[in-house]
This record gives structure tokens, C-alpha cells and sequence, in this order.
């Protein structure tokens, strides 16, 4: 339990830090939270970088993470709220998760966990509140989305995409989408 602690206060020394010096240094911020974010995102592959308007900081593909990176990466989250993100695998969309993970936890709470985790997307599959996992989208683009269904290919749904998106969005968003 202590070194668990001790890591986790580490973890946010880090983070702390990482912010600090974005925003103290001058010039743009947004190339050093990119470059922050593109070196959290080359450190596993099942993370992802988070939006851009946040400091530097990884989500997990709540499919395939394990218990430990959860505990690593969520604030406050216990062992029985590891066991139930793992329980309800694989997720199909945000909305199970919100409807399943919130039989434990208020509303609050599981926007909050949000902040940290993703369901994997698939273009022609997911519903529109999934689609607005994706940094950049709101629900009327997300919609827009659906509406274009079937995409060819990966590709197509894309460059959809990429006419609503910035290209760094673009780039979080590739990494959301489910495997083939």
C-alpha cells in the first residue's frame, strides 16, 4: 500500500512539474504539450495520448489495459473498481461503460474515470457518444458521422474525420480506433 502511494505521489510530482513548466515556459505551449504527449504515447501501446488541452497524460484502452496500469493512471481507484472495469470486457461503446461502471459510482465519478480511459472505436459500428470520445468532435459532428455509414475503409472514415479534426486530434483519434 505505501509503495503504491509512493509511486502514485511520484506520478502526480511529475505531472505536476511537466504543467508547471509548460506553462511557465514562453512561446506556444501547444508544440511542448504535443511533445509530451507524443513521448507518453510511444512509452506503451496501449495508451494514448490525451487531449491536447490538458498536461501531458495517457489514456488506457479500457479493453486491453491491465489492473496495474489502471491503478497507475486513475486517482483514487481501488482494486474493487479495477475488478469492475475488467469485469464487463469488452466494451462496445461509452454508454456500457457509463451504465455498468455506474452501478458503483454517481455520474461524477464515471465522467471523471472517462478522463483517463477510452472504448475503442469502429467506424462503423460505434455509437455517437463513442465517436465523441475523439478530442475535436462534438455530438452533431458525431452524428454526422454515423450518417455516413458505411465507410469503404479505415481510411474513408478518416478522412471524414480529418474535415472536422485538427491533425493533432487526428492523431489521438487514429489511436482510438479498434482493431481490425
Amino acid at each position: 500500500m505505501f509503495l503504491r502511494k509512493l509511486v502514485s505521489g511520484i506520478a502526480l510530482l511529475s505531472l505536476t512539474l511537466m504543467f508547471v513548466a509548460a506553462c511557465s515556459s514562453t512561446g506556444d505551449n501547444r508544440s511542448t504539450n504535443n511533445t509530451n504527449a507524443n513521448a507518453v504515447a510511444s512509452a506503451s501501446p496501449r495508451t494514448t495520448p490525451a487531449a491536447t488541452n490538458s498536461p501531458a497524460q495517457a489514456k488506457l484502452n479500457i479493453n486491453t489495459a491491465s489492473g496495474a496500469e489502471f491503478l497507475n493512471a486513475i486517482p483514487n481507484l481501488g482494486n474493487r473498481m479495477v475488478h469492475e472495469f475488467e469485469e464487463y470486457r469488452p466494451y462496445k461503446s461509452i454508454q456500457q461503460f457509463r451504465k455498468e461502471i455506474g452501478k458503483y459510482v454517481d455520474q461524477a465519478k464515471v465522467a471523471e474515470y472517462e478522463k483517463y480511459i477510452f472504448v475503442p472505436i469502429d467506424e462503423n459500428q460505434s455509437d455517437a457518444p463513442t465517436l465523441q470520445q475523439i478530442p475535436g468532435i462534438d455530438a452533431t459532428e458525431a452524428q454526422e458521422l454515423v450518417g455516413g455509414r458505411p465507410y469503404a475503409s479505415r481510411d474513408a472514415f478518416l478522412e471524414k474525420l480529418a474535415d472536422k479534426v485538427s491533425p493533432d486530434e487526428l492523431a489521438i483519434a487514429r489511436t482510438y480506433l479498434a482493431q481490425p
